[in-house]
């Protein structure tokens, strides 16, 4: 099994980090457009193995896609990194020619790889890798809910006092500001959490979700990798070992939640095949409203990416 990740920043090293610590995959290939980056980065994973007791080969590549050939998965994590006081829109004009440009790569040597989109802005450099992939769209999908239900399950277990093992959640919409907690789907240990905490509390956590990558890039002056390298390898997991997990992921919808021809977070099951299936939860009509919103903003994002020509 061969898992390449393109991008070997502080994102795309933490993703070829854990996989290589968990052994998913018997390859991992690390690709950068910097000259030696990408093979410093591989060479420094690989020399804990010996520390760490696993087996998993981490090799690097200088813009050399020939290296990544017969690629089983590959995650696309390229592209500029937000600063503070940008939004994911500002991204759109540089990150989706590297999208592009990435994608078309990957598909030369990996016309079968099943894509994972990291890249921001998340949902229309999904729709930018669907678009130049042209493959099925159940092989080309993004990482943002596992990282936006990550965020909003370790501040509950913070407020709650408990341990994040026990927390279930669903987030569905944009990755953003625009993103659709359902606070309805979301238990602790099974109980729901409605029954655990103050609805103020809990509409503030769920507000602090929608801008957690902003609270970390205030923080830092750059954006978070542990916990979206972290999902992201979480993914690559599901895949390789075909473990039909049901997470929250950027799928193309085509009438789900009667939604169509857009790329938008909503819970799947994902396995060997990448996309198994598309769940479609009977949301109410404030939280279907939510979703239309977020919807809407996606959308125009997406526009703005077509009118572009790439």
């Amino acid at each position: 099994m061969k898992v390449t990740v393109v991008g070997a920043g502080n994102v795309g090293a933490t993703c070829a980090d854990v996989l290589a610590h968990r052994e998913i995959a018997n390859e991992i290939v690390l690709l950068d457009i910097k000259e030696g980056f990408a093979e410093g980065k591989a060479l420094d994973i690989w020399q804990t193995a010996p520390i760490n007791l696993y087996d998993s080969r981490v090799t690097g590549s200088t813009n050399d896609y020939s290296k990544t050939a017969d690629s089983d998965v590959v995650v696309i994590t390229s592209g500029l990194p937000r600063k503070p006081g940008m939004s994911r829109d500002d991204l759109i004009a540089t990150n989706a020619g590297i999208v592009k440009s990435v994608t078309d790569n990957i598909i030369k040597y990996s016309p079968n790889a099943i894509i994972v989109i990291v890249s921001n802005p998340l949902d229309v450099m999904t729709y930018c890798a669907y678009l130049t992939a042209k493959v099925d769209s159940k092989k080309v999908f993004g990482m943002a809910g596992i990282l936006d239900t990550a965020r909003y399950r370790a501040f509950l277990a913070t407020e709650l006092n408990v341990s994040p093992k026990d927390i279930q959640a669903v987030l569905m919409g944009g990755h953003g500001d625009t993103m659709v907690p359902l606070p309805r789907y979301t238990t602790v240990g099974g109980i729901p959490v409605t029954e655990l905490i103050e609805k103020d509390k809990l509409d503030a956590i769920i507000e602090r979700t929608k801008v957690g990558g902003g609270e970390i890039v205030k923080l830092l002056g750059t954006s978070a990798w542990y916990a979206p390298g972290a999902a992201a390898a979480q993914m690559v997991e599901a895949i390789v070992r075909d473990q039909k997990r049901v997470f929250p992921v950027c799928a193309w919808l085509q009438g789900e939640y009667g939604l169509k021809d857009i790329y938008l977070g909503v819970p799947v099951i994902l396995g060997k095949n990448g996309i198994e299936k598309i769940i479609e939860l009977q949301l109410t009509e404030d939280e279907k409203a939510l979703l239309d919103e977020s919807a809407t903003a996606v959308k125009d994002v997406m526009n703005v990416l077509d009118g572009m020509n790439l």
